[in-house]
């Protein structure tokens, strides 16, 4: 099956990186948000990535409008009738994600595709929302999405070789590298790094170091980007904890147990990068 339209279902942090990338790759891409202002919001960010890229020169201004003009935005989850592949990115919330599967298997054309941007949670539970689970599996994008290059893609025990076929050359489509896993919480991108973050939880709880240190620790004694701390904020702490939650009431292991400390983070609205204040402040 070849894809030429893909929709979006939420145009946060993951949503509006998945359609900038897709749009810059030649697909026409619908988009949608919970309401108008939540979605000219969102859109505006997609347009500032896009900007910086024009600015630093990796993109030229005619490329930019030419992907902005293949980007629509909708409050309205009928404007996905279209789609050949439609990618959900909304919060690690089962329900939530079930109740949309169920309305788009009702919405979209027979032979599409459904895919969740899901880190943790059981696929298969939102295939059978659907009377197409051998058409549903897990696009895992990794954030931020524009630059990173790993796209994981995630089989449950339905999803047929014809639908796998069609995603790895989608994935390529989008320049992104492919990594196939089963479904099991985490897979195999978030199942190591959940544990990373939240043993620097674990780490600062005790006082084993300050945040900076076990930050700085990792990040240049692993040659990692950020550290676990950082990234914790940059994911959200709120995701963060219902990755780990997810994840310990399937596995039982300690080790995905959440901390106390982020729970407390998340109770007082300390989400991270998005609300301005986390393990750092962002004010």
């Amino acid at each position: 099956m070849k894809i030429n339209n893909v929709g979006v279902v939420g145009c946060g942090q993951m949503g509006s990186g998945i359609a900038q990338v897709c749009a810059q790759s030649g697909y026409q891409v619908v988009v949608s948000e919970i309401n108008e202002e939540v979605l000219n919001k969102k859109l505006a960010i997609i347009n500032n990535s896009l900007t910086k890229s024009v600015e630093k020169g990796r993109l030229s201004q005619e490329d930019k409008d030419a992907t902005i003009s293949r980007i629509k935005g909708t409050v309205n989850t009928k404007d996905f009738q279209e789609c050949d592949l439609v990618i959900e990115a909304v919060w690690e919330i089962m329900d939530l994600k079930k109740q949309i599967f169920a309305d788009l298997d009702k919405i979209t054309p027979k032979h599409a595709i459904l895919a969740t941007n899901t880190s943790s949670m059981s696929i298969i539970d939102m295939a059978m929302e659907t009377e197409r689970p051998e058409q549903v599996l897990g696009l895992h994008f990794m954030n931020p999405v524009p630059i990173m290059q790993l796209l994981e893609i995630d089989r449950t025990i339905a999803t047929s070789d014809e639908t796998m076929e069609t995603c790895i050359e989608f994935g390529k489509s989008i320049g992104k590298t492919t990594v196939i896993a089963q479904d099991t919480p985490g897979f195999i991108v978030t199942r190591h790094v959940i544990v990373l973050m939240l043993e620097a939880i674990r780490m600062l709880e005790a006082n084993v170091a300050t945040k900076e240190d076990i930050d700085t620790g990792i990040r240049l004694g692993l040659n990692h980007p950020m550290g676990p701390l950082a990234l914790a904020d940059l994911i959200g702490l709120d995701t963060v904890f219902n990755i780990a939650k997810a994840m310990y009431e399937e596995f039982k292991a300690p080790r995905y147990a959440p901390p106390v400390l982020l729970k407390k983070m998340v109770t007082a609205d300390w989400l991270g990068r998005k609300t301005g204040k986390g393990f750092y402040d962002y004010t």
